[in-house]
C-alpha cells in the first residue's frame, strides 16, 4: 500500500499546507514501501501523542524518513547491548571513517 494519500491527510490536518503536495508525492515516491510503512506510522503516531512533527510537509517527511533509515551503535554501545561483536538482529559492522567500528542497522 502507498499511504500517500493517508499521509497527505494527516498532514493537512496538523496544518501542513498544501502548496507542496507535488514535491511532497515526489520524495515519497523515492521510498521503499517498507520506508514509506514505517514513515506514516512514525508520523500517525507522534501526533495522536501530540508529540512534534514539523508543520513543513516535506520537512516532516524528510525528517523522520532520516531517522527511520539507518541506526548506529559504538562498538562499546554493541557489545554492551549484545555481549558479542557478532552481527545480530540487522546490525552490521562498519568503518566508516577508517578509524573507528561503528554498527549500522538499516531499516
Amino acid at each position: 500500500m502507498n499511504y500517500f494519500n493517508e499521509l497527505w491527510g494527516l498532514l493537512r490536518r496538523h496544518g501542513s499546507s498544501a502548496k507542496r503536495e507535488q514535491e511532497c508525492a515526489e520524495l515519497w515516491a523515492t521510498y521503499s514501501p517498507m520506508l514509506q510503512q514505517a514513515i506514516y506510522d512514525t508520523i500517525r503516531k507522534k501526533l495522536e501523542k501530540k508529540r512534534f512533527v514539523h508543520y513543513d510537509p516535506l520537512r516532516a517527511m524528510q525528517e523522520n524518513a532520516q531517522a527511520l533509515q539507518s541506526q548506529t551503535l559504538s562498538y562499546a554501545d554493541y557489545y554492551a547491548r549484545y555481549h558479542t561483536t557478532e552481527p545480530r538482529d540487522g546490525w552490521r559492522m562498519a568503518n566508516p571513517t577508517g578509524n573507528k567500528v561503528i554498527y549500522v542497522k538499516q531499516n
